[in-house]
């Protein structure tokens, strides 16, 4: 796709980067692409933030066709701004698009939309430890029909939002406190669990709203068929450790392959951890508990990071962990994955592409 770029004649005022929290605000440009069967992808553009304009019938509204990514450009500390790994997300989309009977454009065109939108929008990259700019790529139907079948026009487009810390009102590593959901369920096996489906999010609201009024951050979910096996926990892949094992539940159809869960596994292998991908029980993690093995646990993705697990609660039981405070394994990734994204240490995987 060629792209064309139109500049906002109307500027934002720049939020602080104290207290941006996430998600909050949102930049002046957008990118946005279309599809037809007839003309492919085309029309790609930068433009002024604004609305889609879509149609009610659109057939994102009715048959829930949409799925999104979440990616971030970081301003390291020469100055340089990076992406870091945007061809996973890319894959991603790629590959989970099919799955919702949607045209997702190519892998190499959506990580230079990527980064012409970061391009355009580069001033509002902040520059504070534990900020970004986070991206937002989406894809909906917006085919207008009523009648149960796959739409044959889509829109790919991409928002960006400088953000700091994902919990409100945290500052660096705190640990959450985490409900065992024992009977509703994110995501279940032959469905869309391993894609950024909007509809997996619509399907964990009620429960993380019920945890969430329980006094609790978020809830981590089990397998749909016999909640026994731990799979994501809120919005995150979920890592504990046992002993002086890194352990995560293996990939399956109904687990999100991260690209934060990939990073790190790569890391705690090159730290020297063990590391373990197997089917994780609350049984286990109970008896692990009552061992004294159940030495952390904690939730890791791109909008969070690393964050830390500091008490797991099902019923009338609750499993404290490492006194209720980050522990050094999660500090420790945090500490290297967050240094190679500020370009404070080398990057010599090839994760980071410099926004020129």
């Amino acid at each position: 796709m060629e792209f064309r770029v139109t500049r906002t004649t109307t500027p934002k005022k720049r939020p602080p980067e104290a207290g941006l929290g996430f998600g909050k605000h949102f930049t002046d440009h957008m990118f946005r692409a279309d599809y037809t069967q007839e003309q492919g992808w085309h029309d790609a553009r930068v433009l002024p933030y604004g609305d889609l304009g879509l149609d009610p019938a659109a057939g994102v509204f009715h048959y829930g066709q949409a799925m999104f990514e979440g990616l971030k450009a970081f301003r390291g500390v020469d100055g340089k701004v990076r992406l870091f790994r945007p061809e996973m997300n890319a894959r991603r989309m790629a590959t989970g698009a099919p799955r919702l009977c949607m045209e997702a454009p190519g892998e190499a065109d959506m990580v230079k939309a990527y980064h012409a939108l970061v391009r355009v929008d580069v001033d509002w990259v902040p520059r504070g430890p534990a900020t970004a700019l986070y991206l937002r790529p989406t894809l909906v139907a917006t085919e207008a029909f009523l009648g149960v079948r796959p739409a044959t026009r889509f829109c790919f487009f991409i928002i960006a939002s400088p953000v700091g810390s994902y919990f409100a009102g945290s500052a660096g590593l705190q640990a959450v406190k985490i409900w065992i959901e024992p009977t509703e369920v994110r995501a279940p096996r032959g469905g869309l669990g391993a894609t950024k489906a909007g509809a997996n999010y619509a399907a964990s609201l009620h429960a993380a709203m019920a945890a969430k009024k329980a006094g609790f951050d978020q809830v981590l979910w089990l397998d749909g068929k016999d909640h026994e096996f731990v799979e994501e926990v809120g919005t995150m892949n979920f890592f504990v450790v046992l002993g002086q094992t890194v352990v995560t539940p293996p990939l399956s159809d109904s687990i999100l392959p991260g690209v934060t869960r990939d990073s790190l596994l790569t890391l705690s292998r090159e730290l020297g951890y063990k590391v373990e991908e197997r089917p994780l029980s609350v049984k286990e993690l109970k008896s692990a508990h009552r061992a004294g093995n159940l030495k952390e646990a904690f939730g890791v993705g791109t909008a969070a990071v690393v964050s830390p697990v500091g008490e797991l609660a099902f019923g009338g039981e609750k499993l404290l962990i490492n006194d209720g405070k980050p522990g050094s394994v999660a500090q420790n990734l945090y500490a290297e994955l967050t240094a190679i994204q500020r370009a404070e240490k080398p990057d010599t995987r090839g994760w980071l592409q410099v926004v020129e």
